[in-house]
């Protein structure tokens, strides 16, 4: 099965919940937007909103590179809450795996993301943050690629 997310460029749509520990889901949306260059660098935009809250919005920027036939990436994201971030991903048959770190943080805190790929233009996302050993917040979202017009 060939990935269409992050693989190739394209506008991507989420929904779903996000949760905390003892609190209830929170719905959450959002967009993601990937672009590739020709040097096998791409970087991939990402805002999440909570239309039901008055949660602070997330805003990711990623940046990685990814070698043509290869199935294992770095890359690096500034996230607007957590800061500094650097990760690796693997890209598996059915699903693509990321797990990243926060650089000097004070709270060790961690955290991964799975995209299972449903067809060419929907994964279902599950991601978790977590602060040493403990699983601080998740995320579960469908994500729906838009048409290019």
């Amino acid at each position: 099965m060939a990935h269409t997310f992050l693989l190739e460029p394209g506008r991507w749509i989420l929904q779903g919940n996000w949760l905390e520990r003892n609190s209830m889901p929170i719905p959450v949306k959002g967009l993601s937007l990937v672009v590739w260059n020709r040097d096998n660098w791409f970087t991939m935009a990402t805002k999440l909103i909570f239309p039901s809250s008055d949660r602070t919005e997330i805003a990711l920027q990623y940046k990685g590179r990814l070698d043509g036939g290869e199935r294992q990436y770095t890359f690096l994201l500034n996230h607007n809450i957590l800061g500094q971030i650097e990760g690796e991903g693997w890209i598996c048959p059915d699903t693509i795996v990321q797990r990243y770190w926060v650089l000097g943080d004070r709270q060790r805190r961690t955290g991964f993301e799975t995209l299972h790929r449903i067809d060419d233009d929907n994964y279902y996302l599950t991601s978790g943050i977590l602060a040493g050993h403990f699983l601080d917040s998740t995320m579960e979202a469908s994500l729906e690629r838009q048409p290019t017009s």
